[in-house]
Order: structure tokens, then sequence, then C-alpha cells
């Protein structure tokens, strides 16, 4: 969930004045967190699919899994 805001005040602005309207909102997600989780698919459907999801987001992932050690 996007919680924190991005501002940026319009460029050729003098000093001062405050600060700038939200721009955009970002998620900040820490490194070790769980991002998605399944039930109910086997495992290679399950990282399939993770895996295409993964090359959405501009981040390193990892499919890990309940039970197997790494």
């Amino acid at each position: 969930f996007p919680d924190k805001p991005v501002s940026r005040k319009p460029a050729e602005t003098r000093m001062g004045g405050g600060k700038g309207a939200p721009e955009y909102w970002v998620a900040v997600i820490k490194p070790g967190r769980i991002l998605f989780e399944m039930e109910g698919v086997d495992v290679a459907t399950a990282k399939r699919a993770l895996t295409l999801a993964s090359h959405k987001l501009p981040l390193k992932t990892k499919f890990i899994q309940r039970g197997v050690s790494l």
C-alpha cells in the first residue's frame, strides 16, 4: 500500500514558499519482506506465476517455500 508521499516543486520556481504538492505516492519495501503468498496451487504453477509477476517489479525477488530450507 503506497503510504509515503513524494513532493516536488515545479521547475523554474523561486526558493521558499513551502513544500511542493505531492507528486506521487510510494511504498517502502524493506529486504526480507514477503510480498506474495499462494495456497491451493502446485509448486510449478506458483513458481511460474510469481516469476512472471517479479518481472514487473523494480526490485530483486526470490521464491521461497514453506518447510524447505534454503
